[in-house]
């Protein structure tokens, strides 16, 4: 593996121990085995090359909630989705706590604000059709407000998980929730 190679992996265990702020110049020529120099050289700046490794790590996001979503054709109970979301975030925290980390980098890097708006827009889609039961050829709007809804769950449900695990609600708590919010309507 060449230095690009060992910098970028240097850069994703960092982004996922010591996290997008605190990873340092130094923590990444120790963790790669290359120089400062080399950073530079093949990504520009510190930013950049943690930038590029968010991005594959923000793909890496998106494929396990994918992988807990199902296809959305997938006879599987809502219940069962939702667990599978819960050990998914069990399972890979440091991944989910990266992936809400980023958002603070939104306000101030157009290239992280759209890394997240489009994983966003994947999310929603994935979610309305996996709990909306919304068909491919939905209309964008009702997909967009139906993923929105459950985008919403998801990311509650995630910082309930990852701050307070002993009382954040279990995926049959979710279901019965969302269940008693639409008989509402």
């Amino acid at each position: 593996m060449g230095h690009r190679d060992n910098l970028l992996t240097a850069a994703r265990e960092c982004l996922l121990t010591t996290g997008y702020a605190r990873t340092t110049v130094r923590d990444l020529v120790a963790a790669s085995g290359a120089n400062q120099a080399s950073i530079n050289y093949h990504f520009g700046s510190k930013e950049q090359l943690l930038t590029r490794a968010l991005i594959d790590l923000n793909t890496e996001w998106g494929e396990r909630l994918f992988s807990a979503l199902g296809a959305p054709d997938e006879p599987v109970a809502q219940v069962d989705r939702w667990r599978r979301i819960i050990d998914s975030i069990r399972t890979h925290r440091d991944l989910w706590f990266l992936n809400f980390e980023s958002v603070s980098y939104v306000q101030h890097d157009a290239e992280i604000r759209a890394i997240n708006a489009h994983g966003q827009q994947l999310a929603r889609t994935a979610l309305a059709q996996a709990f909306g039961g919304l068909s491919p050829d939905a209309g964008q709007d009702e997909v967009r407000v139906v993923g929105a809804h459950y985008y919403s769950l998801l990311v509650g449900l995630a910082v309930q998980w990852l701050t307070d695990p002993d009382h954040a609600p279990d995926a049959a708590d979710v279901v019965e929730a969302d269940r008693r919010a639409r008989r509402r309507d």
